[in-house]
């Protein structure tokens, strides 16, 4: 292992890589790859697969389920830790690039092509397989990640530090003014703005929460997460990253929880003090997880299972919520049976675990499922890109 922190091993020694006995390999950040932004990644996809997942709905511990309106819960901080990581992501994604002399037009266009692939991706599961185009819901997780990476890469690629940290400013301001006053889930500004676009084809039928308009605060996640990936690629040591990542976070959580009191932390809003609560918190994480695996270099087989989920993670987020809906599709005992998730939860797991231990059991099981897959395609040097 390396020595002080920050210090980097000679190039080619057992220290320069991150090795496991599948093969896998991974340089040091100072080498090209954060392997703490694998495994956050991984851990943010695995969060999200076992919070969408339960046995029952209707029996699910209060962490793992959203705050009904106003307030958070840990669940609640999963949708934006993502946004955030893709924003942490792009410095690496097009720094270098640029560096060598890259078009931005090209790179954007790159961009866009991704976007629409992560649109379309979102589409077809609502879609698949009843095909009811011209009543569906058209809002979406995938879409609205297609249209912050969209924008947000845009601002990296045209704008300076100085310009992203304006927008930043102007979305959440901006956005606060345009909601002020009615912020009931019916009457808030978006929602009316959503049906007014969509009619009833939202998540709860008078609103959505992914909603156009809700998408604005959303990029300015997204460009938080670009500065701290601007900061992760500076020349400071490990452990002075990891110390500027909890101050910004710590800095960005009281904010959130002072904004909190004239605007309410809110998911289904993606309010202003959300935007700063929940990236906040997501430096604190991530911080300590750069502090572990990067900075420290305590790369034990912890981290492997986060790291594997890491580097397919849109691929197995949509084939997770697939197999979700086939599960519940699929009939067992004729039309008039329950359909196989409901009797898999009821005989393999709360027939001993009861009806909330069985209900995360449930979940659980999925995750593992789904790592099992994962580890399968990593063996075998598969990944899945958009």
């Amino acid at each position: 292992m390396a020595g002080a922190a920050g210090e980097t091993a000679p190039a080619g020694s057992p220290e320069d890589n991150f090795q496991h006995g599948t093969g896998f390999v991974m340089t040091e950040p100072t080498g090209g790859r954060v392997v703490s932004l694998d495994a956050f990644r991984g851990l943010t996809i695995a969060a999200m697969i076992l919070v969408n997942n339960p046995g029952s709905w209707s029996h699910v511990y209060a962490p793992l389920a959203h705050a009904e309106w106003h307030g958070w819960t840990p669940t609640d901080l999963i949708f934006p830790y993502f946004l955030f990581i893709v924003g942490v992501a792009l410095p690496f994604s097009f720094s270098r690039r640029l560096a060598e002399g890259t078009d931005r037009g090209r790179l954007f266009r790159h961009v866009i092509r991704r976007s629409l692939i992560l649109i379309g991706l979102g589409l077809a599961m609502r879609a698949i397989p009843d095909f009811d185009l011209f009543d569906m819901r058209l809002y979406g997780v995938l879409q609205r990640i297609g249209l912050v990476y969209c924008a947000a890469a845009a601002l990296y690629l045209w704008g300076s530090a100085r310009v992203r940290w304006t927008a930043v400013g102007v979305l959440l301001f901006g956005y606060w003014a345009l909601v002020a006053g009615d912020l009931s889930p019916d009457g808030n500004l978006g929602a009316r703005l959503d049906r007014l676009l969509m009619g009833d084809r939202l998540w709860q039928g008078t609103w959505d929460p992914e909603g156009l308009l809700s998408t604005l605060p959303a990029i300015g996640t997204c460009l938080l997460g670009i500065f701290c990936g601007e900061w992760l690629r500076s020349e400071r040591s490990g452990v002075a990253i990891s110390r500027g990542m909890w101050i910004a976070g710590a800095s960005l959580v009281v904010l959130g929880l002072a904004w909190d009191t004239v605007f309410p932390i809110n998911k289904n809003l993606w309010s202003s003090s959300y935007v700063l609560f929940s990236a906040g918190t997501a430096l604190l994480l991530f911080g300590a997880m750069y502090w572990l695996i990067d900075a420290k270099r305590w790369r034990g087989a912890w981290v492997m299972p986060f790291v594997v989920y890491g580097m397919n993670s849109i691929a197995v987020f949509v084939a997770s919520g697939m197999f979700a809906k086939m599960l519940a599709r699929i009939p067992v005992g004729g039309d008039g049976g329950m359909s196989l998730s409901a009797w898999l939860y009821e005989n393999a797991f709360r027939s001993w675990a009861g009806n909330y231990g069985g209900s995360l059991a449930f979940a659980l099981a999925q995750v593992l499922f789904w790592l099992g897959i994962m580890w399968l395609l990593h063996r075998r040097g598969i990944y899945i890109k958009t």
